[in-house]
């Protein structure tokens, strides 16, 4: 696969994903990738997008301010 913006290689890995909400701040730490080699853009398959989806809805409940979770642990 190419990378959408730059059409240089990808390679798999393992990224964190952040997400800002109004009052609090969501971080999900190894989450499996898709990453450009040449500019480091990163993506994600169907799966793991609706795990950080559920990952983050589920936060969203339970945290006041900032949270940091595992992938493979959630």
């Amino acid at each position: 696969m190419n990378c959408f913006y730059c059409k240089g290689m990808t390679k798999s890995g393992t990224t964190t994903h952040v997400v800002r909400l109004k009052t609090s701040i969501i971080i999900v730490k190894n989450v499996p990738c898709i990453e450009c080699v040449q500019c480091g853009e990163t993506f994600y398959d169907d799966d793991v997008a609706v795990q950080i989806e559920r990952i983050v809805k589920e936060m969203k409940t339970e945290i006041t301010e900032i949270a940091i979770v595992n992938y493979s642990a959630a």
